[in-house]
């Protein structure tokens, strides 16, 4: 098993096989449609908690690499550092909903 496999594998353990950004939710047949995205941008930064990792959709992967990459653009031509984070939570008010629903 590659290194790549390994944290894709332990990702899907960790979180529920939804898209960070658009809430597209995955079943088995289409999981390959869900990867695997470092928030950091570091692919050798694979702490075994998964802190570093969010799953997105194979569109919203794109679409937050392309984002990146305008910004690290961007900062170079204005030699300007550009912090570049990630604020969206989908699961925000996750905790608050499954208390709602074990009171029903």
């Amino acid at each position: 098993m590659s290194k790549l496999d390994n944290y894709r594998e332990q990702a899907l353990k960790l979180y529920p096989w939804v898209c960070g950004h658009c809430a597209r939710a995955f079943d088995g047949k289409h999981l390959r449609e869900l990867t695997v995205h470092h928030k950091d941008h570091n692919h050798d930064n694979n702490p075994p908690d998964g802190s570093n990792w969010e799953l997105l959709c194979i569109y919203c992967h794109d679409h937050e690499h392309s984002k990146y990459g305008d910004m690290q653009h961007q900062s170079a031509s204005s030699g300007k550092k550009v912090e570049v984070t990630s604020t969206y939570n989908p699961f925000a008010g996750l905790q608050q909903l499954l208390e709602q629903q074990t009171k029903k």
